[in-house]
């Protein structure tokens, strides 16, 4: 994709939903770290209804800490994996209350030191609660830059990297939030909705599915 076509994909994508925001629900720094360490091979909505109300009494690591292990399977045993993700999370607050205060760092390196924090985790932590210009690139964001030419890469560090270097200034910090909806919604791994994508112009996969197909 050219340069000036790839301005114009996010420009569109941004004029569409001018302030894009994560579809995980928090009210803090912490509470965003959990939730996205939650929502691996889980979805946000899933996450979101097991969260609702284990955020109402965990709102810091010690918070975590308190409840326990056993306490928080009960909260989230709605979500895969569940088991190995509690002793993550647990340890996680561990480690956030003995070496950082109970602060969530705003460092990538210090992040992925994490129990169950990978680099696309932390990517999206850095993105929502700092403003960093990261790319978390899932299988949304992996489909999307592939399938339209925007990033392609036989991996998602390959794509990440083309995205860090293609992407144009104005549009970084949203770039990963509107990439994943537009995969989610739009640019779905089945049946692309084409015929209702506003770049459709500038994508370059060959088999558009430009008319609804009738039920």
């Amino acid at each position: 994709m050219k340069t000036a076509d790839i301005f114009e994909f996010y420009r569109r994508l941004a004029e569409a939903n001018p302030d894009p925001q994560t579809e995980l629900e928090f009210g803090n720094t912490y509470q965003l770290l959990v939730a996205v360490t939650l929502s691996a091979q889980a979805t946000d909505v899933g996450v979101n209804k097991a969260t609702r109300a284990l955020f109402e009494i965990v709102k810091t690591p010690q918070d975590m800490l308190d409840l326990g292990e056993e306490g928080l399977k009960d909260h989230i045993k709605t979500i895969g994996l569940f088991n190995s993700k509690a002793k993550n999370v647990m340890a996680m607050a561990e480690i956030l209350v003995r070496e950082h205060g109970g602060e969530v760092p705003a460092d990538r390196d210090e992040l992925v030191k994490l129990p169950g924090v990978g680099r696309k985790t932390a990517n999206v932590v850095l993105n929502c609660a700092f403003g960093a210009e990261t790319f978390a690139v899932d299988t949304h964001i992996f489909r999307v830059g592939n399938r339209t030419g925007l990033a392609k890469g036989k991996n998602v560090n390959v794509v990440e990297r083309s995205l860090e270097k293609k992407t144009p200034k104005p549009f970084r910090v949203g770039a990963h939030h509107w990439l994943i909806l537009h995969g989610r919604y739009i640019c779905k791994a089945r049946t692309p909705e084409c015929w209702r994508c506003p770049v459709v112009d500038l994508c370059g996969f060959k088999d558009k599915v430009l008319e609804k197909k009738k039920k």
